[in-house]
């Protein structure tokens, strides 16, 4: 048999302490059943703060906002609520959103409006004093109407800018296109009708700056789009207008994977798997992107960097180091020099570490395959720990339900499927290593999932039960836990308001 190919989580010690009690794990999902999300509140701030430390380190002024469409939670968004106003707020993306952020505490000066808007949003997000950052003329226009019709204050507005240029030749002859355009925000080559569309409608809306959405871990290509970005408000503060603000959006991402080296491994031996050269590593040679053709492999994986030595934080601090390619200068000079604030949407990276996801396992049986792999069958569903959706590929933690099974120590592989009466409910689709082979009654606990993973995608189909989720904290030498909706910043868990 080859040797196991693990994908162990890294996971930092607050959360790996929370692993260890599994009498008190076991007693949650005992309580409030499978699949069930844990949420440490406190791990959220402390992110906020190390992003904060890279503001300082750069001497630069702004705020983090939380694009709250990360995780559904209301544990999450009070606690940061209850952090400096002037240094965190948060980023809504939907009409309920805005709602649940106002009612979570954040007041409307903390509040960015993002993504598409329909009336109601912008009413609201108008109505309360949020800043709208906009993403076309025309969502320009039906702001500015909404303002005059219904008697609103002007309100702050960013514009998102997209498609930017860098020249191909010397002294600008020629352009290229940034190799990866977003369908978010106005291209750069169409701003003179934006910059129109907000001189005609300074009565309605103050625009303070510009923003842009890149869906690439390349710190080059957002590098440039900064430059590009405080060049456009160059041009406009010729023109009179006066913007003071660059927001650069979110995607300083995670990393999952603890170890380089088995990240390394897997996607080695994913390749020589889908050319046959060694076997199966996934369920019905499923190769996450990959092909064989003629004994070559083609494709793209389509798998999230699952080990990144440089992420959250470090990211930021990489990109702001990073020299513009026109000035030369890095891209924190460029925004001192210029007196601009800056503002970032950290979702998946600023609840790094915050939670997991636990799942009860229902069912261990042989596969009905050549391989003789095991199938543990879960009280859960895809929808409800969606790494795969994401592709992200981590092992789960074992916790078994018999202390004394603990020390059994033959690694197994596994194929892990959910609750659904369909063929396609895989957890993963991926073979995953564990300890031991499970028994009925364990536990499997999924790491770091409260960014996008723990209930982005879930659902109530089939009438299975979506997971609930609580929110716990270390109180002396045990933990303590109340439900997501009963949390508050300002009550210590299991006590009263302080």
């Amino acid at each position: 048999m080859d040797a196991p190919l693990y994908l162990r989580p890294r996971v930092d010690p607050q959360l790996a302490s929370l692993l260890t009690d599994r009498p008190f794990l076991h007693s949650l999902v005992d309580a409030l059943g499978s699949p069930l999300n844990v949420l440490l509140p406190e791990a959220v701030a402390r992110n906020a703060a190390r992003f904060r430390a890279v503001y300082r380190r750069h001497r630069l002024s702004g705020r983090v906002y939380f694009a709250h469409k990360a995780n559904r939670s209301g544990a999450l968004v009070r606690r940061l609520a209850a952090e400096d106003p002037a240094a965190v707020g948060v980023d809504v993306a939907s009409l309920e959103e805005l709602r649940h952020a106002l009612g979570c505490g954040f007041t409307g000066d903390r509040i960015m409006a993002t993504g598409p808007k329909d009336a109601e949003f912008l009413w609201l997000a108008a109505r309360v004093g949020a800043t709208v950052n906009l993403d076309s003329a025309g969502e320009l226009e039906r702001l500015s109407g909404l303002v005059r019709t219904h008697g609103l204050g002007r309100v702050a507005v960013l514009v998102r800018l997209s498609g930017f240029e860098s020249a191909a030749g010397h002294g600008g002859a020629g352009t290229r296109l940034l190799s990866r355009r977003s369908r978010f925000g106005t291209p750069v080559r169409d701003a003179e009708a934006l910059l129109s569309a907000l001189e005609r409608n300074a009565d309605a809306v103050e625009f303070t700056g510009a923003a842009y959405h890149l869906d690439t871990t390349g710190v080059e290509e957002k590098a440039r789009a900064l430059e590009q970005c405080v060049l456009f408000m160059d041009e406009c503060r010729a023109r009179g207008l006066a913007p003071r603000a660059l927001d650069i959006g979110g995607g300083f991402g995670v990393g999952y994977v603890a170890e380089a080296g088995e990240w390394e491994r897997w996607t080695t031996a994913l390749s020589e798997a889908v050319l046959g050269v060694r076997p199966p590593l996934t369920w019905r040679g499923h190769g996450y992107g990959l092909r064989n053709e003629g004994g070559t492999v083609r494709g793209a994986a389509a798998l999230y960097p699952a080990h990144r030595p440089t992420a959250g934080p470090g990211y930021l601090d990489e990109l702001l180091s990073l020299p513009a390619p026109a000035s030369g200068r890095p891209s924190a000079t460029l925004l001192l020099e210029h007196l601009h604030d800056l503002y970032i949407e950290p979702g998946r990276s600023l609840v790094d570490q915050c939670g997991l996801s636990l799942a009860r396992v229902l069912d261990v049986r042989p596969a009905d395959t050549d391989s003789g792999h095991h199938v543990v069958r879960l009280g859960m569903n895809a929808g409800d720990m969606s790494f795969e959706e994401h592709g992200v590929l981590v092992d789960p933690v074992l916790l078994p339900r018999d202390e004394a099974a603990t020390g059994e120590e033959e690694p197994f592989g596994v194929y892990l499927t959910g609750n659904l009466c369909l063929e396609g409910d895989l957890i993963t689709r991926r073979l995953v290593f564990l300890p031991r082979l499970p028994r009925a009654g364990d536990l499997l606990a999924f790491a770091n999932t409260a960014g996008y993973a723990m209930d982005f995608h879930a659902h109530h189909a089939q009438r299975q039960p979506a997971a609930r989720t609580v929110a716990v904290e270390r109180r002396g030498d045990s933990w303590r836990w109340c439900l997501d909706e009963e949390y508050w910043p300002i009550t210590p868990l299991g006590g009263t308001p302080g």
